[in-house]
């Protein structure tokens, strides 16, 4: 099949930030099919750049975004790039089937365009749920686009021919609120790229960590990610200005950009932790995460106290359990019941007090209890979320898909 794979932050792993597309795309070509990713960037002074990556053909088109950004101005991005995709979309008719991965919810807009015009099958896969999230933060208020936006995903949702959620959370959320969904609903979370973390186990000897922050601590606590609104991590400081009163062999070391960023390194200042048991980096290329995560004690995912942000299907959690360590996350929802049913990890109360606080740090230094963790961590990345797994989930879709085309030819 000739397939169009929408995704407007698409990454390699020479990038910082999610490459699940990128494996996937690659594996799909491996398969037999040929993949085409329409995605956006800011690098490249021509308005549209074609390139062979991997195999797979990579089309950029102009066009700045960041996390950084306000939300007016994200918001506008996501326009202006929903504008230029459906042009690009609507000119190309050697398609098979689209997949438009969100977010923004304005991603499966040319997909549906598409199918309008020229009855093109599509894939919506569902990495957050939008608009439900941003409503319950608040960054939407007008009832009208927000009421507009609830019809437009129920639109995307009807006319696409499979729905991949990227949690279980999300299918349910999904199901609850459209009952009459007939097309498939498969969850495929994010993938734990496990032979990316086996391949850099070699390099690790403690160097790397060293090189970052001078020394090597008893327990070290890893976030590679954004330091965005709903990412928590005020959370993670006020937790390490806690636990630094009860034992400053605990470490916290966080790598990515965002938002919050310069507020996070003043409050870290404030409490006098900076360097000292907090370390904050700038993102690195995907490609060297594996080296820093084999060399922590455990990785960590962070939200705000908000339900609806339970469902995210955060790499952090998948890359953690790829290396083989435990996951420390502060909210409730499926990725709670995987640690607890599986014990890969701690679940932090929504709010903490000192006891809590003196709980966690006792668990830290339980090291035969961490030990088990590390190991139950691979198991479960290589039984449930492995790039295998996921790929084979695809390609039964993709084959059921093309099935169906083929009777309606």
């Amino acid at each position: 099949m000739n397939i169009l794979y929408i995704h407007q932050y698409f990454k390699t792993p020479k990038e910082p930030g999610s490459t699940r597309s990128y494996w996937l795309a690659k594996e799909l070509v491996k398969n037999g099919h040929s993949v085409t990713i329409l995605t956006s960037s800011s690098i490249f002074e021509s308005r549209i750049h074609n390139i062979n990556i991997d195999g797979i053909n990579v089309i950029y088109i102009r066009g700045a975004y960041g996390q950084n950004m306000s939300f007016y101005r994200r918001s506008m991005a996501f326009i202006n790039f929903m504008l230029k995709v459906t042009r690009v979309v609507l000119k190309n008719n050697n398609i098979d089937l689209v997949i438009a991965t969100s977010t923004p919810l304005t991603i499966g807009i040319p997909a549906l365009i598409k199918k309008w015009f020229h009855k093109t099958p599509f894939i919506f896969e569902v990495r957050d749920v939008w608009p439900e999230a941003v409503v319950a933060i608040g960054a939407i208020k007008n009832r009208f686009v927000i009421s507009f936006l609830y019809y437009l995903e129920k639109i995307i949702y009807k006319n696409s021919s499979a729905i991949i959620p990227l949690s279980s959370g999300m299918k349910k959320s999904i199901i609850n609120r459209y009952h009459n969904l007939k097309m498939p609903i498969v969850t495929i979370p994010n993938i734990a790229e496990i032979n990316q973390f086996e391949i850099n186990k070699e390099k690790t000897q403690g160097g790397y960590l060293r090189s970052k922050i001078g020394f090597l601590p008893r327990f070290s606590i890893l976030y590679a990610g954004t330091f965005g609104e709903v990412n928590g991590i005020n959370y993670l400081i006020n937790l390490a200005k806690e636990t630094y009163k009860l034992d400053k062999t605990l470490v916290f070391i966080l790598i990515g950009g965002g938002s919050l960023k310069k507020e996070v390194i003043k409050k870290a200042k404030e409490f006098e932790i900076l360097n000292r048991n907090v370390f904050i980096f700038d993102s690195i290329p995907k490609e060297d995460i594996p080296v820093l995560y084999n060399e922590v004690s455990m990785g960590s995912s962070f939200v705000i106290p908000i339900k609806e942000l339970w469902l995210n299907s955060a790499n952090k959690f998948f890359d953690t359990l790829a290396s083989g360590k435990p996951v420390l996350i502060n909210y409730g929802g499926w990725q709670k019941k995987v640690i607890e049913e599986n014990n890969v990890g701690y679940v932090l109360p929504i709010e903490t007090n000192n006891e809590s606080v003196f709980k966690f740090v006792e668990y830290t230094k339980n090291t035969d209890l961490v030990s088990v963790q590390q190991e139950k961590a691979l198991i479960l990345a290589k039984k449930e979320y492995s790039l295998e797994v996921a790929v084979e989930k695809y390609l039964k879709i993709l084959n059921q898909i093309n099935f169906e085309n083929q009777l309606i030819k």
